[in-house]
């Protein structure tokens, strides 16, 4: 006779705990929001970091260039995630197709990738109101409690649930995004007079080819995150066709984005202005002389940020959890809020490292750091899509999105990443060396003590045929 569960003993079944995981809640629509909340704030501010090393030609060259690399990026990422669903995004693809050193590596790109990028958002959030008070006449103003108010504000909406979370995201996401529409329509000369004037600020790349090349860095702030997308995939409802669909609209906003805010800023303010300007579109929509323009544009900004460190913090602290619940980190990382459904201590953990970076570094550092570590997990994707066709043809297993042209895509963006890692190494040598060198110290922990808490085995959890190894 088959024992039924109402057999068990009352006291066995009461010491049993029930596995608490992630709720499946979120549709195309957060994943949209996700991709694009996270990014569009690179529109509002660091991206014209690249006019000043080039000029205004050269940031626009960097903006396509970036593009091509984004967009390879995100047709990778909607196959293997449209399949590889969940937690986790690229550490869990690494995890199953190529092995344990590069997941872990690749787990800790994303989340120093997305922690400062969550602190340069807060510093950004810092640097408006300042502005705004210098605007009122209250010059003097204390940034600081002003940044450490938005990291905890938005720590505590992701504690308390992810579908919150986004939803705020969403909504603050398309009145940020609609006010660069907005900007653009009301400056375009074919709304009759313009106070655009390409003809009078535009000049030739002030230090040539070489230039450019500097440029190249920055330009990558325009879609810095998009690939965040696949963090939140175990809380889709339908990731087969949620995750492409949003990540796909995504870039596609973003170029859309990028080449308007370009255009609209080249044509307000001088060259040299523009590559330092703390608050970009801000201070076009200042230029422009319409009040109106000035309001929605500084509200804007400050959507733009607070829904990109929102979106942060939700891929950083997945990251962190899959990586704890896997025993790459301790296991203490992979709990699941029992209420909220969460990964709440991974959110409390990583808090304190965003505030260190920023209340402490300067804004044009943090972006690259979150940048070089961005470029590290690129360089890891064309490896991992070539391994993923290799061990699982199209016809072996079902996907949901199938990137076209393969493997021109992969070869496309290790290609660029190589120019961009030069283009960085041209501006903040000392600082790639730096990180490069902190990265193979922490390979070397994981290697040496931390692997033999990992059964690999037990990480395989898709039902595919198991390569060697597994």
């Amino acid at each position: 006779m088959v024992e039924t569960a109402t057999q068990i003993p009352a006291s066995i079944a009461a010491s049993t705990p029930e596995k608490v995981g992630l709720l499946r809640v979120l549709g195309p629509a957060h994943v949209w929001a996700l991709g694009v909340g996270i990014v569009l704030v690179g529109e509002y501010m660091g991206w014209n970091f690249a006019v000043g090393k080039g000029g205004a030609y050269a940031a626009l060259i960097a903006c396509w260039f970036a593009g091509v690399l984004y967009t390879c990026v995100a047709m990778i990422d909607s196959e293997v995630t449209s399949t590889v669903a969940a937690a986790g995004g690229q550490y869990t693809q690494a995890k199953h197709i190529v092995g344990p050193l590069m997941a872990f590596n690749v787990g800790l790109y994303l989340v120093f990738a997305y922690t400062m990028l969550e602190a340069a958002n807060a510093i950004t959030v810092g640097f408006l109101v300042d502005t705004v008070a210098v605007m009122t006449g209250h010059d003097g103003l204390d940034q600081r409690p002003f940044i450490i108010l938005a990291i905890m504000f938005l720590a505590w909406l992701n504690y308390r649930g992810v579908l919150a979370t986004l939803s705020f995201s969403l909504v603050i996401t398309a009145i940020a995004f609609s006010a660069i529409i907005i900007l653009f329509v009301a400056t375009a000369p074919f709304m009759g007079e313009s106070p655009l004037r390409h003809a009078e600020l535009m000049t030739d790349l002030p230090y040539g080819w070489l230039g450019v090349l500097a440029s190249m860095h920055f330009g990558l702030w325009y879609y810095l995150g998009i690939e965040g997308t696949t963090q939140a995939a175990e809380e889709v409802r339908s990731p087969a066709r949620a995750l492409p669909f949003g990540t796909l609209a995504g870039i596609i906003t973003l170029l859309i984005a990028a080449t308007l805010t370009w255009y609209v800023c080249v044509g307000l303010m001088p060259w040299e202005y523009l590559g330092q300007a703390g608050v970009p579109l801000f201070d076009a929509a200042r230029l422009s002389g319409s009040t109106f323009l000035m309001v929605l544009l500084g509200i804007g900004t400050l959507f733009a940020t607070l829904a990109s460190a929102n979106g942060c913090i939700c891929d950083a602290s997945r990251a962190w959890f899959a990586m704890g619940r896997d025993h790459y980190l301790p296991s203490w990382f992979g709990a699941v809020h029992p209420t909220y459904r969460t990964p709440y201590r991974s959110i409390i953990f990583l808090v304190p490292i965003a505030l260190i970076f920023a209340l402490g570094a300067p804004l044009d550092q943090v972006i690259t750091f979150s940048i070089l570590s961005g470029l590290l997990e690129y360089t890891f994707m064309p490896l991992n899509v070539i391994l993923f066709r290799r061990k699982w043809p199209l016809d072996t297993i079902k996907r949901g999105y199938e990137h076209p042209f393969h493997p021109i895509p992969a070869i496309v963006l290790l290609c660029l990443c190589g120019v961009a890692f030069f283009a960085v190494f041209l501006g903040y040598g000392t600082q790639l060396v730096a990180m490069v060198s902190f990265y193979v110290i922490v390979s070397l922990w994981f290697h040496f003590w931390r692997y033999r808490f990992v059964s690999r085995a037990a990480q395989f959890s898709m039902p595919w045929p198991r390569p060697a190894g597994y």
